[in-house]
């Protein structure tokens, strides 16, 4: 078979809801030269169904069954697979604009310094609907992508990247010790090898919704965000990266151990426990416990009573009494 212009990697999971409108999203790009590897990691719905049904009508979908290993494992694969020179990300819960990939393509032939192309996003809720965000829209060029990782910035929204396959390939893939970040953690790793930038175009309808996986799982992310911005410090003060070859992240308490100085566990609470107050899985979960403290490490309690407050409609009474006590205490 002749080798694709661009391999779309899609990893699926319970994904019926969306996948439908996701994958003819793919089918009806403007650019057509492209295998489109679908993996199923294991669903218990209708997508294998769904996967197959498409598979059926279109040659270019190369469908993939096997059972649960998760995001990762599922990305590496695909970047195994993929046949062509440049890979597009895809997931199976958003929708590419028709002319995504020539718009993508044209821009890493005309830029051959860039590995990475992404673009603005179209948000939108669980039924199509815009959804507000108040972050700033993705950086246009590696100036302003470094500049954005110091200020802890949104750096490239994850399914609409698309990047060079021996780029990727050449820093080890994504890392399976960075789960639910493990994108954030390969642009960073990737900023230092390669010109990475966005095109300011809304070339993908990204959906926001409760139940997906930064929702369910902020503070993991959070924290491994945090971990990963200090792994990129290290290795861009040529020191070794700690974290490089592990399969999954340690305690926060044991952070200083890991990076070899004091303060690192502190500056990690520090940097996310502000950050959960908004998230009711944070402060349902284990995020609560990070954010006591960080408040018994004197951190800032400006608008800490409105938590309060917000942890009693989140249904969670014991929690709401126990940070009013420890705000009481340090009135």
């Amino acid at each position: 078979m002749p080798t694709p212009a661009i391999s779309v990697a899609m990893s699926v999971y319970n994904g019926e809801r969306f996948l439908a409108p996701a994958i003819e999203s793919v089918l009806s790009q403007d650019f057509a030269d492209f295998e489109f590897l679908i993996l199923d990691d294991g669903s218990t719905d209708a997508s294998p169904a769904i996967i197959r049904r498409y598979a059926g009508r279109d040659s270019r979908i190369v469908p993939i069954f096997r059972q649960n290993r998760g995001l990762v494992a599922s990305l590496n694969a695909l970047l195994a697979m993929a046949r062509a020179p440049v890979i597009a990300r895809m997931d199976a819960d958003d929708i590419s604009r028709s002319d995504r990939f020539a718009r993508q393509i044209a821009f890493l032939n005309e830029n051959p310094d860039y590995g990475v192309v992404g673009s603005w996003t179209e948000d939108i809720d669980r039924d199509g609907a815009p959804y507000p965000v108040s972050t700033p829209d993705h950086p246009i060029d590696h100036a302003a992508f470094l500049e954005a990782i110091e200020h802890f910035a949104p750096l490239i929204c994850h399914p609409v990247a698309m990047y060079r396959t021996e780029v990727v390939r050449a820093v080890g893939g994504y890392h399976a010790a960075f789960r639910h970040c493990e994108d954030y953690d390969l642009w960073l790793r990737l900023a230092q090898v390669t010109q990475i930038g966005n095109l300011p175009e809304r070339l993908i309808r990204y959906r926001r919704y409760e139940n997906q996986v930064s929702s369910r799982h902020s503070t993991e992310q959070q924290v491994g965000a945090a971990i990963a911005y200090l792994a990129h410090r290290e290795r861009a003060a040529g020191r070794t990266d700690p974290t490089a070859r592990l399969e999954r992240l340690p305690p926060v308490d044991e952070l200083d151990a890991l990076f070899g100085r004091e303060g690192v566990a502190r500056w990690v609470r520090a940097r996310v426990a502000p950050s959960l107050v908004y998230s009711r899985a944070g402060l349902r979960g284990e995020g609560f416990e990070m954010l006591c403290r960080y408040l018994g490490e004197g951190g800032d309690r400006t608008g800490m009573w409105r938590v309060v407050a917000r942890l009693l409609r989140f249904g969670a009474p014991v929690r709401a009494l126990r940070l009013a006590a420890i705000l009481a205490r340090s009135a």
